[in-house]
């Protein structure tokens, strides 16, 4: 006799199938796709954030750097003028040449290179001999390395207006002070030797401080060791001085020789604002024109812009040879130690 009991459903949920979505093997494999897509970007990032961090820089290098300098390259074959910068004749090496024959171009040179060193010398013992006092317990030793900063970020403007006032002719300070000893006033800025001297008082003035810091923070990376072995055998503060610090800062020094060397031969600012009336001459007789003056001089005053780049461009070998001299002073000192 048949049954009437309905039939029994199978076992388990009611209409269940399997849960795609919690099938441990389709999660596993949906973590390692998740795993590979950051590995991978993980590896572009280590690979390329770098490119993308520096290249802002070369960005700008290019634009403001490598192009005017190949530009200035191609304008110092031809001849140019500013008024008309795309008109361009050829002419070689003619813009050089005529350099070699050039009186003021040469008068330029002679004048850079005495006021570098009128500049560069007292400016680097000065800092040398003050990076030394500071580098000792002073009280208030924080003020004074800020105090040595001050002329740095001060503007060329600035401090070249005011040792105009200083050394003006006839109600200058300077002429003031040597009137008292019962010297006769100085015309410092009609002189040769007394305008480059004045000019270099004022890079002095303003570079010292820059210098010094430098220095000091060289002393600050010497070992003590070598100043208590040095005082072991009795040596004085002087000659720890001469025989610890200053070989210690051999490369330092050479540093700020290159860098001061280089600053000197791209002198402009403060000749030019000496003697506001003379203009880019750099006075009525050219004694303090320097070459970045020469420079101006030829291609916004003159507006010879195929003179005034080849100019640019014997300065930039000028720059090149100090550069191989600075390393091969370096190599020796590198090998000799």
């Amino acid at each position: 006799m048949a049954s009437d009991a309905p039939a029994v459903a199978p076992s388990g949920k009611e209409g269940a199938a399997p849960d795609a979505d919690r099938d441990p093997r389709r999660q596993e494999r949906r973590r390692e796709r998740r795993r590979e897509r950051r590995s991978r970007w993980y590896r572009r990032d280590v690979r390329w954030s770098p490119y993308a961090l520096v290249a802002p820089f070369f960005v700008f290098f290019l634009a403001f750097g490598l192009f005017p300098l190949i530009y200035t390259g191609w304008a110092s074959l031809h001849r140019v003028e500013l008024t008309a910068p795309t008109d361009m004749e050829w002419v070689g090496l003619r813009n050089f040449s005529r350099l070699v024959s050039d009186e003021f171009f040469w008068n330029a040179l002679r004048n850079t290179l005495t006021i570098g060193v009128l500049s560069t010398v007292p400016q680097l013992l000065m800092a040398l001999g003050i990076a030394h006092l500071l580098n000792y317990r002073l009280r208030g030793s924080m003020f004074f390395r800020v105090a040595v900063l001050t002329p740095y970020a001060t503007s060329v403007a600035a401090a070249t207006l005011v040792f105009v006032l200083l050394f003006g002719r006839d109600y200058g300070m300077i002429n003031w002070v040597l009137g008292m000893a019962g010297i006769d006033p100085v015309d410092w800025q009609n002189g040769a030797w007394t305008s480059q001297l004045a000019v270099s008082t004022i890079v002095i003035w303003r570079w010292t401080g820059y210098n010094t810091l430098i220095y000091l923070a060289a002393m600050q990376s010497i070992p003590d060791d070598l100043y208590e072995s040095a005082a072991l055998d009795g040596a004085t503060r002087r000659q720890q001085f001469i025989h610890v610090t200053v070989p210690s800062l051999r490369p330092t020094i050479l540093f700020t020789v290159v860098v001061s060397t280089i600053g000197a031969t791209q002198l402009f600012g403060e000749p030019l604002l000496f003697n506001g009336a003379a203009g880019a001459t750099g006075g009525a007789d050219h004694q303090f024109q320097t070459l970045g003056l020469y420079l101006y001089e030829q291609g916004w005053v003159n507006l010879h812009l195929g003179r005034a780049s080849a100019i640019a461009w014997t300065m930039f070998l000028i720059l090149l040879v100090i550069g191989a001299v600075n390393w091969a002073v370096a190599r020796r000192l590198r090998t000799s130690s």
